[in-house]
């Protein structure tokens, strides 16, 4: 093969030089007339030659370097520029030593596709072909773009959320739109891109300019700002970053229920759910409309726009009540999935109403072994019942009588009341029993169990009667009970005034020794049983003379001598001597004539007494004297009057 020569640089040349004829559109035909190659010239060709930063990518800044590896026998490189429409752009320049690279070449001019021609030459002169590598210079900043705006709050279950773009409003780039950088912080004034041209790293939609769409992963509450810009061909960022501010509100409202009552109602219950909520609140902002619900025993719930609800519970039961909210962010405790994510459940409590009163009904019969004791049965499916309250009442029968209520204890579903009949004048009684459940309903009844009036008769218990008598001077009190007309009362407990209990035998006597003391009435009582009336025996009368003593200092009386003194005492066995005294009466006789007092003293509080007489009339000597001491009747005094044995004097 020959060699052939290049001769392109006379034609360019020649280009160059025809375009001074403005406004003229020319086209040229270059015809180079080349000899034939040798072997040796077509081996003049750099090899592997390269653009620093890559031959398809496009650069921002003016200047290339691009690489090679030379052949063997290079002496000299020559290139030359030509632009975007092959028109020299820089004339050939010759490196004068054999470098594999040239460093820095320099377009000037618009942005496009340039072209870098690059030739060897041998030692003998001899001149490769060139080979052309591209180099695609853009440094135009795209048009700015804007983030749609984010209509409300971002909540929980909106996340990834996805941020549509817009495009660049400026003309097309030669190097396109690679994409768009997007960043999320903070700073109301950030820019996605560290300058303004912005790296691979911080690229993140690479898919050119439809590749438009962006989604925002998790973020935590708070304001934060969405930055993008587009980014050219060359990696250059938009002069401005479009920035739209993002809400975010993660917080379930704060919802409380009003008018649950404390335990079971007896009456409707109206219920009022509210809402609040700190971050994007409770009134319509753009976005997922607010509202608080109501929900009862998993029905759909009642809803109301806003911030409140309310409904009214009417039906007996225990319900549960589920409430929740939704905020402007959408954020809600309803328990269901929202974007595939579970929501928080609702707060639940539990309404309890019961319309209802209880059942009650009297006992069937009396029990013969306690006819007195009252007795009432109730039941409540619902509330229960209420085991503080409930009472068992009597009046005369038929009489419209305010009923009197009996002290009434509350066990289990049983009301039992006890009625001395026999404190209640003689006649036909009626009863009502009044039970209560927790919810406040009230139930009253009339009737036994068997649908019969509550109707008993007063008095309810028969009397025993007491057959009673005292023996030996009033030593002994005896006596029998029966019933009815002889029928005797084995095992009944008698008592007297002052005296032991005591039980009848299997014959119904009884017999009880007397406690010796001072005159009164003996009344044999038998108390109330649950089977018989209390009775009292007719009283018993003991008349019991008061003890007194008397003796003398000298059985001899001196007449005109000294005073004999006489003293003595009234046995106080059983009781008391009078705070002032009891009076004594001195009396004396001669023998065969009645007793004359001639002198009344009192007693001390011991009951001892004392009086000195002399004897001065002579007709007294050689007279016999019997003198005695009386305990005459005294209010207060429980003793018979009495005289002490009589004490003789001689008068001498």
């Amino acid at each position: 093969m020959r060699a052939r020569k290049f001769v392109g640089i006379t034609l360019f040349g020649r280009i160059a030089s025809t375009a001074r004829y403005a406004g003229a559109l020319f086209v040229l035909t270059a015809i180079a007339v080349v000899a034939p190659i040798t072997p040796a010239a077509a081996a003049l060709q750099p090899i592997d030659l390269s653009v620093v930063g890559g031959e398809e990518n496009w650069h921002p800044e003016r200047r290339f370097s691009v690489h090679w590896t030379n052949p063997p026998g290079v002496t000299s490189v020559h290139y030359r520029l030509l632009d975007q429409n092959g028109n020299l752009a820089q004339t050939e320049t010759a490196l004068g030593e054999a470098v594999p690279r040239i460093e820095s070449i320099e377009v000037h001019g618009r942005p496009g596709v340039y072209r870098a021609e690059i030739w060897l030459e041998a030692g003998n002169g001899t001149l490769g072909d060139p080979v052309t590598a591209r180099l695609r210079f853009d440094d135009t900043a795209p048009g700015s773009i804007e983030a749609t705006p984010v209509a409300g709050w971002i909540g929980r279950t909106a996340f990834p959320y996805t941020i549509q773009l817009s495009h660049p409003s400026a003309a097309a780039l030669p190097s396109g739109i690679r994409g768009y950088a997007v960043s999320v912080d903070r700073d109301a004034d950030g820019a996605p891109c560290a300058s303004a041209t912005c790296t691979d790293g911080e690229l993140d939609l690479r898919g050119g300019v439809d590749d438009d769409r962006i989604a925002i992963g998790e973020l935590p509450e708070g304001t934060w700002y969405l930055h993008a810009v587009a980014v050219s061909g060359a990696g250059i960022a938009s002069d401005t970053p479009g920035t739209t501010a993002l809400h975010v509100d993660k917080t379930d409202p704060t919802t409380r229920l009003s008018g649950v009552p404390d335990g079971w109602s007896r009456e409707p219950v109206s219920l009022t759910a509210i809402a609040s909520d700190l971050g994007s609140g409770m009134a319509p902002a753009g976005g997922p409309v607010p509202f608080t619900a109501i929900a009862v025993d998993g029905a759909p719930p009642v809803i109301g726009l806003g911030s409140t609800v309310s409904l009214t519970l009417i039906g007996s039961g225990a319900h549960t009540v589920a409430y929740f909210a939704r905020d402007g962010a959408g954020n809600v405790a309803d328990g269901n999935a929202t974007n595939g994510l579970i929501n928080h459940d609702p707060a639940t409590t539990v309404v309890r109403i019961d319309r209802e009163p209880p059942h009650i009904a009297f006992a069937g019969a009396q029990d013969p072994r306690d006819p007195e004791q009252i007795e009432a049965h109730s039941e409540d499916q619902l509330s229960g019942l209420d085991l503080a309250r409930g009472s068992i009442e009597v009046r005369p029968a038929n009489s419209g009588a305010r009923f009197r209520e009996l002290d009434t204890e509350a066990r289990g579903g049983t009301l039992r009341a006890r009625w001395s009949s026999e404190s209640w004048p003689p006649g036909e009684y009626e009863f009502r029993a009044t039970a209560y459940d927790m919810a406040g309903n009230a139930a009253s009844t009339l009737l036994r169990a068997n649908g019969s009036p509550m109707h008993l008769s007063a008095p309810l218990k028969p009397a025993p009667r007491l057959l009673t008598q005292l023996c030996d001077r009033g030593t002994w009190l005896t006596g029998r009970a029966v019933v009815g007309r002889s029928a005797p009362l084995s095992g009944l407990t008698v008592a007297g005034q002052r005296i032991s209990y005591a039980s009848t035998d299997g014959g119904g006597r009884f017999r009880v020794r007397l406690a010796p003391g001072p005159s009164r009435e003996i009344l044999v009582q038998s108390p109330s049983t649950s089977t018989l009336r209390a009775v009292t025996s007719p009283p018993l009368r003991i008349a019991t003379p008061a003890q007194i003593h008397l003796r003398v200092s000298s059985a001899h009386a001196r007449i005109g001598g000294r005073p004999i003194v006489f003293s003595g005492r009234i046995d106080t066995t059983g009781a008391h001597i009078p705070s002032d005294g009891k009076v004594v009466d001195l009396e004396f006789r001669l023998p065969g004539l009645p007793w004359r007092e001639f002198r009344a003293v009192r007693t001390d509080r011991r009951g001892r007494f004392r009086y000195a007489y002399r004897f001065a009339d002579d007709d007294s000597r050689g007279a016999r004297f019997q003198f005695r001491a009386v305990a005459p009747a005294q209010a207060g005094w429980p003793y018979e009057p009495a005289g002490s044995k009589p004490v003789t004097v001689l008068g001498v």
